[in-house]
Parts: C-alpha cells; sequence; structure tokens
C-alpha cells in the first residue's frame, strides 16, 4: 500500500507501546497543534485500532485514513 496523498503536520511514533499509550501520545500531540493540522500516529497495537477510532470520533476530530500495513498500522488524524 501507499501512502494517502495527507499532508502530515506531525508524527507520532507509539510503535512498541503498550495500551492506551498510543491513544495517549496521539492525544498530547493533537492538543499541541493547530486546528486544521493533521497528526500521523504510527502503532503496532492492534487495539489502537478501536481506540483511535472510537476517541477521534467523541473529541471531534477527522480521521481521515487508517492503514494497516504488514508491521503497524498508521491513523491520519485531523484536528478539529
Amino acid at each position: 500500500m501507499t501512502e494517502p496523498d495527507i499532508e502530515v503536520t506531525e508524527t507520532v511514533d507509539a510503535r512498541g507501546a503498550a495500551c492506551p499509550g498510543p491513544l495517549m501520545d496521539l492525544i498530547g500531540k493533537i492538543r499541541s497543534v493547530e486546528s486544521g493540522d493533521v497528526v500521523l500516529l504510527l502503532s503496532d497495537n492492534d487495539q489502537s485500532l478501536t481506540d483511535v477510532t472510537e476517541w477521534a470520533e467523541e473529541a471531534g476530530n477527522d480521521l481521515l485514513a487508517v492503514e494497516e500495513l504488514e508491521t503497524h498500522h498508521e491513523f491520519y488524524v485531523e484536528k478539529a
């Protein structure tokens, strides 16, 4: 798969982190960026597939894309 054509502002590499680490790292980064910025989360924790999707919806941010790669997942989240 190829990377979506999305301009990323910041990247959070949470590969190797146990749940809820990847989500907490993402939330911390989202708080530090401007509205409209896109944060790319790299996570190899399968629970992130549920956690990030649910959190983005509840928090009002846009989950633009999820790429399921062989070794990890990539989540593209735009801050509302």
